[in-house]
């Protein structure tokens, strides 16, 4: 099961993550918007080894820290490629909706969720029942669809199509506020429970 470690940080909070199995062994980077040295410190208290550092989508809230990362750990940046074209000289490796990362055993499985930014993704791990969902999925609302690739229709067909698919008890893990499962969402994010029955929001 993965162990998560949530860092808060900026104006924005924005929630970036560290995802291990164990100490002193691998880990993967997910979202890291600022504040580098709090990771450093991190990494080094538990003495992992970052394997890839995973970025939901472009903006700067949830990329910022990434190249700092990148530079001192040596590690590859992921983004889906559609999102990719904003730091075309800093991703190492396109995501597809569908892709399957594998991490000390674990699969990740990309799921594309556009709407936020065209190419939006949330990571989703059947076996921990988690799913990491950036901007597009909060506890108790959903992400905007106002900026510049953002898109109304893409953000309801995401929660129609994608992530009302997952199972009550997995745990969302989104980009700013808190945590919470499925169950919680269907019964309490009133913006979800919009787009999905065909509503606006």
């Amino acid at each position: 099961m993965l162990k998560i470690k949530n860092f808060r940080c900026g104006a924005l909070l924005a929630n970036g993550y560290v995802v291990y199995h164990k100490n002193g062994g691998g880990c993967l980077i997910i979202d890291p918007g600022y504040e580098p040295k709090k990771y450093f410190a991190f990494i080094k208290e538990e003495k992992l080894t970052p394997e890839g550092i995973i970025l939901t989508h472009h903006h700067s809230d949830h990329t910022g820290a990434a190249p700092a990362l990148k530079s001192k750990y040596g590690c590859d940046i992921y983004m889906h490629e559609l999102d990719a074209f904003v730091y075309k000289d800093e991703v190492d490796v396109l995501l597809k909706d569908g892709q399957v990362l594998d991490f000390e055993g674990e699969e990740l499985k990309i799921l594309r969720t556009p709407g936020h930014t065209k190419g939006s993704i949330c990571i989703y791990s059947e076996k921990s029942r988690v799913c990491f969902s950036g901007d597009t999925l909060f506890d108790t609302d959903l992400g905007r669809s106002d900026l510049a690739d953002g898109n109304e229709d893409e953000m309801r067909q995401s929660i129609i199509n994608v992530l009302d698919k997952l199972e009550n008890d997995v745990m969302i893990y989104s980009g700013h506020e808190g945590e919470a499962n499925m169950k919680f969402i269907r019964r309490y994010n009133r913006e979800f429970i919009a787009l999905r029955d065909g509503r606006d929001r």
